[in-house]
């Protein structure tokens, strides 16, 4: 599975992008809101830090200023991929930029039958909302089950479920075993992943027993080869 970070902070996009652990970004205007910065200057410096998909949203309802919005981000750098919403026109832009060759990632999907247009209109990536559909009581991972079901029944799509509005490691762990190709989050829950509390008992014990016997590993002289 792909790990994608959800966020606009450049300083944790280049804290997690230094474990090697990252695979790319997602934004949304949001996102950018929060981050106070132009939006082009922010995508293009985010794209100069993680080698993989960036993920840039237009802001346009309409076919004809979406694509050309699109087209627009298509340009800041070789790996941004254009967002554009799960409506008829974000559908009909995507189709058209994707036979351009841009990477589209089309948001906001929240059923099974999306899922399916956004696979036909050819995009790269199709975000389904775990976490906004189980605030209102539906079943967002079910959700993610039926589109990679649905997908892996023609060879012929090549879009990727890309896992997003994820709150908890569990909706990460849930994903990977239904076989959704990335995950989405927020860079509290990519750090979350690595938690466990026997591990920091477990840790806590071995530098309790190392200090006990008084030696630095950098201290020490290596062996001669051989001996």
């Amino acid at each position: 599975m792909k790990f994608f970070v959800d966020t606009a902070d450049l300083a944790d996009i280049r804290d997690l992008a230094a474990t090697g652990l990252l695979d790319g970004v997602t934004t949304n205007p949001s996102l950018v809101a929060k981050a106070g910065r132009n939006f082009i200057d922010l995508i293009a410096e985010i794209c100069e830090v993680v080698p993989g998909p960036v993920s840039a949203e237009v802001a346009s309802t309409d076919f004809e200023t979406m694509l050309k919005e699109g087209r627009y981000l298509a340009r800041i750098a070789p790996n941004v991929t254009v967002k554009v919403p799960l409506t008829p026109a974000g559908l009909k832009t995507c189709r058209v930029l994707a036979d351009e060759g841009t990477m589209v990632n089309v948001t906001l999907c929240f059923s099974a039958a999306q899922a399916i247009l956004a696979a036909k209109a050819g995009a790269a990536f199709v975000s389904p909302f775990v976490g906004r559909l189980d605030d209102i009581g539906q079943n967002g991972l079910g959700l993610i089950q039926e589109i990679v079901e649905i997908y892996n029944n023609y060879p012929a799509f090549t879009t990727e479920v890309l896992v997003a509005s994820i709150r908890n490691p569990t909706h990460v762990v849930e994903s990977a075993r239904m076989g959704a190709h990335v995950a989405t989050m927020p860079p509290s829950v990519i750090r979350q992943l690595a938690n466990h509390p026997l591990t920091d008992k477990g840790l806590s014990q071995f530098v309790a027993d190392w200090a006990k016997t008084g030696q630095d590993i950098l201290s020490q002289p290596l062996p001669k080869r051989g001996e």
